[in-house]
C-alpha cells in the first residue's frame, strides 16, 4: 500500500510518501489510521486528532469506513479550502 502526506502531515510523518504492509484485519482507513498511529511517534502526532484529517483512497475522497487494501494509494492530508 502506498502511503501519501501533505502538508503538515507530512512535516509529522516525516516523509512524503511510504509503502507499507499492514496487518490483514486493517480493512478500512479507519483501521489504517490506528494502525500507523502505532508506527512511530511522528505517525502518532500526525494522527492525533483524526478528525482533522482527510483522506483520498485512489485519487477519491473517502471517509473512516472506506475500504482499503494492499493495492491502493491512499492520501493523506489537511482540509481544504477554496478561494
Amino acid at each position: 500500500m502506498k502511503l501519501l502526506y501533505f502538508s503538515w502531515l507530512r512535516e509529522r510523518v516525516g516523509t512524503a510518501e511510504e509503502t507499507v504492509r499492514p496487518p490483514e484485519d486493517v480493512a478500512t482507513v479507519g483501521q489504517l489510521i490506528t494502525w500507523l498511529t502505532r508506527q512511530s511517534s511522528g505517525h502518532a502526532a500526525a494522527f492525533a486528532d483524526p478528525s482533522i484529517v482527510r483522506c483520498a483512497v485512489n485519487q477519491d475522497y473517502a471517509k473512516a469506513e472506506a475500504a482499503v487494501g494492499a493495492d491502493d494509494e491512499v492520501a493523506f492530508f489537511p482540509p481544504v479550502t477554496g478561494g
